[in-house]
């Protein structure tokens, strides 16, 4: 396997939804309950790239992962804060992708000038909190019972890191 990491186009939008459509079908770990169309990706990816990354991990044309930033809320005072998400495709799960994506992602916004990053997991899931833990972030809380699928309540678990960018006052 050769990953080379880099910037999203609309053009990998059917890569995405390969990777997440099945998120969204068999897990909870998305809260979506319809699987978006290919152009409904295509459109996330270009509102996202307007203010923040979105990066795909590829290996020649096969894209193995993406991760991507966005809006942590919608309100001015938080625009230094963002929301991070990473997913890795089912069949390269365990080789070190969603680490590589989530570094180059945090490496993205502190060149940004972002000051914190939140990590929203779908609780159980011991893979994503390995993953954010063991790039530094910290465990700030739990949301019980915040989102129902499949028939059942979810945890959402949250997590934060620093990117020691300081903010002007």
């Amino acid at each position: 396997m050769s990953l080379t990491i880099r910037g999203a186009t609309t053009k990998d939008a059917a890569g995405v939804l390969a990777i997440y459509g099945p998120v969204i079908e068999r897990s909870p770990a998305s809260f979506e309950i319809v699987v978006p169309s290919e152009s409904e990706i295509a459109g996330r990816i270009e509102k996202t790239l307007a203010a923040h990354p979105w990066l795909v991990g590829v290996d020649g044309e096969d894209i193995l992962g993406y991760a991507y930033a966005g809006q942590f809320r919608n309100r001015a005072a938080y625009a230094p804060s963002a929301e991070v998400s990473t997913y890795v495709s089912a069949s390269a799960r365990g080789r070190g992708i969603g680490r590589a994506l989530l570094t180059a992602l945090l490496e993205e916004l502190i060149a940004r000038g972002f000051a914190n990053a939140f990590a929203g997991v779908t609780l159980p899931n011991e893979a994503s909190v390995r993953l954010f833990e063991s790039a530094g972030f910290r465990h700030v809380g739990i949301f019980r019972n915040v989102g129902y699928k499949f028939d059942d309540w979810h945890d959402v678990g949250w997590w934060q890191l620093d990117l020691g960018v300081v903010q002007e006052r």
